[in-house]
């Protein structure tokens, strides 16, 4: 596998996330690297942040694009950090190197990059842009940047079982897989990120890295429970893996 290409991890605007973000698609294709599934995914999270900024959909669109970038660059850096071999986040880590195991299906890929992402980057970046200002005027902001991920992570799901008839049949009969995995949810992931963003406001900066492994190792738990989600889970996600579209190339098309 080619090495990723050199990627700034200082990100300014939401057209330079949106570019970097399709170096690692673009990467992830053509090294056939399972890293290109959240990529993919995230830059639709982002690209539709951006419509939405200039759409006025937010009550404030220069700090929702300065959270934006500032929740980007934490995942920027975090790859980043893998690649140099540098630890990054212990949930990113196991994150990034479940990339190269056969058996989590696309979902938990993408699960594993959300858990990662939102429950512990997601609140931190809130923090970071509301330093010095109220937390709470952001809350209105902050969740409709999570009903965004919410409609478009159903429409990664649909778009999937339309291709893969293992995945139709299993959500017909669970509801959906992901949301059978360990009970994993949006709407979860988005209270937990609020309540990390309100714990590291309230407290001083010098706090910050014990409070911050605090929650890596919280999250990390959970990501281990969407990787290997139990005896049933597991088998049902194993006969879904199996009838997955085999090129690696063609998901992340999809995603994209």
């Amino acid at each position: 596998m080619s090495p990723l290409p050199t990627i700034d991890s200082t990100a300014r605007t939401i057209d330079e996330v949106v570019e970097r973000l399709t170096t690692i698609i673009d990467w992830s294709r053509e090294s056939h690297s399972r890293l290109g599934y959240f990529a993919a995914l995230y830059r639709k999270v982002t690209v539709s942040v951006g419509d939405g900024i200039d759409n006025d959909d937010f009550e404030d669109g220069a700090r929702m694009e300065r959270l934006d970038v500032t929740f980007a660059n934490r995942y920027l850096q975090a790859l980043i950090d893998q690649e140099r071999g540098v630890a990054p986040t212990r949930v990113w880590s196991f994150t990034f190197e479940s990339a190269e195991a056969y058996w989590p299906i696309v979902l938990q890929h993408l699960m594993l990059g959300m858990n990662a992402h939102i429950n512990l980057d997601l609140g931190i970046a809130a923090a970071e842009t509301m330093r010095g200002e109220s937390l709470e005027e952001l809350h209105a902001d902050f969740d409709k940047i999570n009903e965004i991920l919410v409609s478009l992570v159903g429409g990664v799901q649909q778009e999937l079982a339309d291709v893969w008839l293992t995945l139709r049949l299993f959500n017909v009969l669970l509801g959906s897989v992901d949301d059978a995995l360990i009970g994993f949810s949006m709407e979860g992931a988005r209270d937990e990120a609020w309540r990390t963003a309100a714990t590291f406001w309230g407290a001083p900066e010098s706090e910050w890295p014990p409070m911050i492994r605090r929650q890596d190792d919280k999250m990390l738990s959970l990501a281990r429970l969407i990787r290997q989600p139990g005896i049933v889970l597991g088998a049902v996600t194993r006969i879904v893996r199996l009838g997955e579209v085999r090129d690696i190339a063609r998901v992340i098309d999809i995603l994209a």
